[in-house]
């Protein structure tokens, strides 16, 4: 509220990110913030960066219900061998998502996005280019 309505900053709208729990708890303010209608649109978008789907080697039990009711885009760069987000489960769960969203996978990438045969800074490389072409995409689309 203080950043919407701030003189200091005059915002139209914000992207909200987070890696791991933090993105977690970004959907979560995204999602109450919806249940007002006044707020539609200010936030523009979400990146989830190793969303935690669900605790290791329990696939059962989904930390989902917060993105089945985002309606902004929502990019997920996530690990294909997180232990925290396994890969069909989470491509299931943004296939029922109302909202744009696109997932792009880190290749053998564990849920701290470590990568044998990889340095950090060239995983970092490739988190950074998805997430500010996507930024650019989906700015893009705002201003249209």
């Amino acid at each position: 509220e203080y950043v919407k309505l701030s003189d200091d900053y005059k915002l139209s709208g914000v992207f909200l990110a987070g890696r791991s729990m933090g993105s977690r708890a970004a959907a979560s303010v995204i999602r109450q913030l919806s249940q007002g209608d006044d707020d539609e649109g200010f936030i523009q978008g979400l990146v989830c960066l190793s969303y935690p789907l669900h605790r290791p080697k329990l696939q059962s039990k989904l930390r989902d219900e917060d993105l089945l009711l985002i309606r902004c885009p929502v990019l997920f760069v996530s690990g294909s061998a997180d232990e925290m987000c396994e890969k069909q489960l989470l491509e299931s769960v943004v296939s029922k998502m109302k909202g744009p969203k696109k997932i792009h996978w880190i290749d053998k990438a564990n849920h701290g996005m470590a990568v044998k045969g990889r340095t950090a800074d060239d995983v970092v490389e490739e988190i950074n280019t998805q997430v500010f072409s996507w930024l650019r995409e989906n700015v893009q689309l705002q201003h249209k």
